[in-house]
């Protein structure tokens, strides 16, 4: 079988996959980004490359998947519905594919009011299923949205979001259905500390479709209850918050939660998507704690 890519190929092998998410800089110094990659890239598929993530403005990730995928890292190509219109999405995927980039997460994107241009225009001209049907099903068989003719058409693995944790969760599943019935082919999740919560969201996705899930080491209890307070769909179990308030070591307490959270997971989805908000380091800390049977 011909493979799209190196994350293509470890999904349809049944290796246990690992994304890690990285942020652009916000400013034009981008190096840091490089020296990550290379220090994680012996554990991960693919570089997850957020677009204005949590609507706060940084460098381009087209750019930075640009500056990876040249220095040999593989990228997964994030892109939202909230900052460009049709046209501009259009140009962006294009784009991607002329640069080489193989894999895209296509999503809806947060409101501006929760960023730091609170007064920015959200476009949201579609929406991550239309997304979706327009990397699948459009674009490949070479026509743009308007039904115009394109030369030469991109093919990417395609990927989406989905938060297992919502309340109500019909309105989520059946999204997540709509996007899988365009041709999603993995999806990564919100993160995960309520392991049961998780394997019962397991049970709604078909098996064809690869589940990532989302990993966010802690790092203090103060941040534990934040997220569990603040964060919709993220539920931490009480036994989880008083282990991160009574441990004296938060960090390595973060790192044992995270150890246990992929081994209870990895027999049940198709690997993990870590979220670190630029703590990278503790991505390779867990990883090497790890036993994976697959």
């Amino acid at each position: 079988m011909l493979y799209k890519s190196r994350l293509h190929k470890d999904l349809l092998t049944k290796k246990f996959v690992v994304t890690a998410e990285l942020s652009p800089p916000k400013g034009v110094e981008y190096n840091y980004l490089l020296d990550q990659a290379e220090a994680l890239s012996t554990y991960v598929s693919a570089f997850n490359i957020t677009d204005n993530q949590r609507s706060t403005m940084r460098m381009s990730a087209l750019a930075i998947c640009h500056l990876l995928e040249s220095q040999g890292f593989e990228t997964i190509f994030q892109i939202t519905c909230r900052d460009r219109n049709i046209l501009a999405l259009q140009s962006d995927i294009l784009g991607a594919s002329a640069l080489g980039i193989k894999n895209i997460l296509a999503i809806t994107g947060d409101y501006p009011l929760s960023g730091d241009h609170p007064f920015a225009k959200p476009v949201f001209d579609i929406d991550s299923v239309q997304l979706v049907h327009l990397l699948k099903q459009v674009m490949p068989g070479g026509k743009d949205f308007a039904g115009k003719e394109l030369k030469g058409s991109p093919d990417f693995i395609v990927g989406v979001v989905a938060n297992h944790g919502a309340q109500p969760q019909e309105p989520q599943l059946i999204k997540l259905q709509k996007k899988i019935n365009e041709g999603a082919e993995f999806i990564q999740t919100q993160t995960i500390y309520d392991i049961d919560q998780f394997l019962e969201f397991l049970e709604e996705v078909p098996p064809a479709v690869s589940v990532l899930g989302g990993i966010f080491p802690l790092k203090s209890a103060k941040i534990a209850h934040f997220l569990n307070d603040n964060v919709p769909g993220v539920s931490i179990p009480e036994t989880i918050l008083r282990r991160m308030e009574n441990t004296k070591d938060p960090y390595k307490e973060g790192i044992e939660i995270a150890v246990e959270t992929i081994e209870a997971i990895q027999p049940e989805c198709a690997g993990v998507h870590f979220m670190t908000m630029g703590a990278v380091d503790v991505i390779a800390e867990i990883l090497k704690e790890v036993s994976i049977d697959k």
